[in-house]
Parts: structure tokens; C-alpha cells; sequence
């Protein structure tokens, strides 16, 4: 079989054997950690070791971490638990993942935060949107398309001036950037295990202590009565041994993957005629976002997975379906360049040999796609 060059880290990265070892030692062993038998209560100690494992490596209080099925449920709870008397009004960004932009189909009165031409957010036009009926401002750390960070500190302090709690969906944050929730000043702060090496169906929605939030499903009410479902014990080990891997290494593995990404935006650019990068500092280390004018982003996208590259049109939430990239379009890009952007994640396993075997064959392929177009 062909040797294949994963370059999609940001939809999901593989298990790190850290946290492969972690989850096969638990798989066969019985308790249900809310029973009070031996097996639950040896269940319950695992699970109550991977949260203060996890807290801390997050600068949290261990019972500040509420356990969720991933970064998907853990956005929903954020923005749907938060109730605030004579506070009808949700305040999210224009780029915000699925998981918190569709809040805009399920509320009433949300208000969309503008970005700029980089996609980072318009703090002086935002604050005129947020005021004395905005119960909660909620905007991503790190943006899953093109990796821009976003200016957390600011957005906290736009929040708490005006009384509002803020949340950030900190996924594609976590393990590449430093995020300590206690020093952040966030008020609730969303993560998953997948995009770091752990295994998929487990994240967490830290929320700190004193932070009023409602339930938006029931049942045993097993996470600090917010969530309910039986809690996967081997899943939370495996969050847990993947963000001590990705904690002890992040500082180092940052400054490589930048390294990497620099390389590839350089070299597109100076290959591939009439290429624009959407990756604008201050962004992440792990993700970049090209542009290709006059192509189909899918047509690209299936050359490169027959040239043995798996990459990425945005993000992985949408059922699989390309529509052009709500993200570039909040940055003013037009309908066709929307229509017409790759996207490119790195991880552990991501080398500088990958990434010039990428260029050696983008410029060729980008041009099969153009005469297709």
C-alpha cells in the first residue's frame, strides 16, 4: 500500500500510544463510577484522577471540568445552558465553529460579532453590540479554518465590562497554544480530546465556579448535575494521557509545526500562480488556509487524495458536504474564492519532507483543477 501524508490534524489526529495504552487497560474492566460497589468506586477513582489530570493541565479546579461526548456538546451546553433573567441575547462571532454558530438557529435573539479581513475580531465594532441584554459572548480561541487566534483577553474584559459571561471554544487551542483557564478570566471554556491525540466521543466544558448554567438535556445528571450519561471512564484516561503528551511537549511542537507552516504558505505562494493565504498572524501553528482562484476546492481536494494527501476544505462538522466557507466569507472573501480554499493541519507525525512532497506536486495539480474549472 501507498504511504499516505495526513494533513488533516485538525478534524481529528491520531491516538497517541500514550493514550492507546491508557484506554486498553481499562476497556475490559467493569464498574459504572456512579455505583457504590467496589468495581464503581475504583471506576469513579480513575475517572475523578483523569479530571484532575486534565484540570490541571488546563489551570483549572479539578470540579470545574464537566465531562461531555466532545467539543460539539460541549459548545451547546455553553451556549444553550447559559439563562440569565431580562438577558435574552447571545453574542457570537462571525466565524464561529458549527457547534456555536448554529446557535443561531435554535435562539432567538443572537447577535454576530464582526471580524476583520484576517478573521480576527472587530473589538470596537463588537463592543457597541454588546450591552444590557447579551447574557453571554462567546468566541473561538483558535479559528478551525484558518487558524486565527483570537484575542481572548480583550474579549473577556468586552464581556465582563458589560456584566456578560464569556466562552471560548478553546478545541483547536488546546495542546498547540498556552491555555490556562483560571488566568484567562473565561468564564466557561470548551475542549476535545480528538484534536490532540486522545480518543473521539470525550471532551469537557470547563466552567468556573460560581458560573450559573442550566442543563439542556436530563436525565441521572452525572456531570456536576449538567450532564447526564454514564461517564466512559477509559475514554476520560485517554484525554487525560493524551493532554499530559501534548502539555509536555507543546512549547517545542509549536514552534515546530509554525516552522512547517510558514514553510508551506511561503512555498504555495511562490509556486502556484494566483494563491492568497487566508492565514493571517496572529494565528496557530497547526493550520493553514489557501486559496486557489479559479478552481473548485473539491476538484483539488480529490487530486490531492489520489496523489496520496489527505487534506481538508474546512471544517470536518458539516456532514460532509462543501459549501463555500462561511468563515471566509465573514472575512469578505468573495463567493468564489469562499468556493475555491484548502485546508491544511499538522501534527505530531507531520514532517518538512511531507510538506515539500506537497509542493512538489500543488503547483501540477492546482493546474488540472484550474482547466477543469
Amino acid at each position: 500500500m501507498a504511504t499516505r501524508t495526513y494533513l488533516d490534524h485538525a478534524a481529528s489526529s491520531p491516538v497517541v500510544p500514550e493514550a492507546a495504552a491508557a484506554m486498553r487497560e481499562l476497556l475490559g474492566v467493569p464498574g459504572n463510577p456512579s455505583s457504590l460497589h467496589a468495581a464503581g468506586r475504583a471506576a469513579r477513582r480513575v475517572l475523578e484522577d483523569a479530571r484532575e489530570s486534565l484540570a490541571a493541565d488546563l489551570g483549572a479546579h479539578p470540579s470545574e471540568v464537566v465531562f461531555t461526548s466532545g467539543g460539539t456538546e460541549a459548545d451547546n451546553l455553553a451556549v444553550l445552558g447559559v439563562q440569565v433573567a431580562d438577558r435574552p441575547q447571545i453574542a457570537v462571532s462571525a466565524v464561529e465553529h458549527p457547534a456555536v454558530a448554529a446557535v443561531r438557529d435554535r435562539h432567538t435573539d443572537v447577535v454576530v460579532l464582526p471580524v476583520d479581513a484576517g478573521g480576527h475580531l472587530d473589538l470596537a465594532a463588537s463592543a457597541l453590540l454588546v450591552g444590557p441584554q447579551t447574557a453571554l459572548v462567546s468566541v473561538m480561541w483558535v479559528n478551525n479554518e484558518t487558524g486565527a487566534v483570537q484575542p481572548v483577553a480583550e474579549v473577556v474584559d468586552l464581556a465582563h465590562r458589560a456584566g456578560v459571561l464569556a466562552h471560548s471554544d478553546a478545541v483547536q487551542a488546546f495542546g498547540h497554544l498556552a491555555v490556562d483557564f483560571a488566568a484567562s478570566g473565561l468564564d466557561l471554556l470548551s475542549t476535545s480530546a480528538h484534536k490532540l491525540g486522545g480518543p473521539v466521543g470525550i471532551g469537557a466544558l470547563l466552567v468556573r465556579r460560581g458560573t450559573r448554567l442550566a442543563p439542556v438535556g436530563f436525565g441521572g445528571g452525572q456531570e456536576a448535575r449538567l450532564r447526564s450519561g454514564t461517564a466512559p471512564v477509559a475514554l476520560a484516561a485517554g484525554f487525560a494521557a493524551a493532554s499530559r503528551v501534548a502539555a509536555g511537549r507543546r512549547v517545542a511542537e509549536a514552534t515546530r509545526l509554525a516552522a512547517l507552516r510558514d514553510r508551506l504558505v511561503a512555498g504555495a505562494l511562490a509556486t502556484v500562480p494566483r494563491t492568497r493565504s487566508n492565514t493571517v498572524e496572529p494565528c496557530g501553528p497547526a493550520i493553514v488556509n489557501l486559496t486557489f482562484a479559479g478552481v473548485r476546492a473539491d476538484d483539488v481536494l480529490l487530486l490531492l487524495d489520489a496523489a496520496g494527501f489527505d487534506a481538508s476544505t474546512g471544517s470536518a462538522c458539516t456532514a460532509g458536504v462543501h459549501q463555500p466557507s462561511e468563515v471566509l466569507l465573514a472575512m469578505g472573501r468573495s463567493l468564489d474564492d469562499a468556493s475555491a480554499s484548502l485546508r491544511f493541519s499538522f501534527g505530531p507525525p507531520t514532517t518538512t519532507e511531507q510538506v515539500d512532497a506537497l509542493l512538489a506536486v500543488l503547483p501540477g495539480i492546482v493546474e488540472r483543477a484550474r482547466a477543469a474549472a
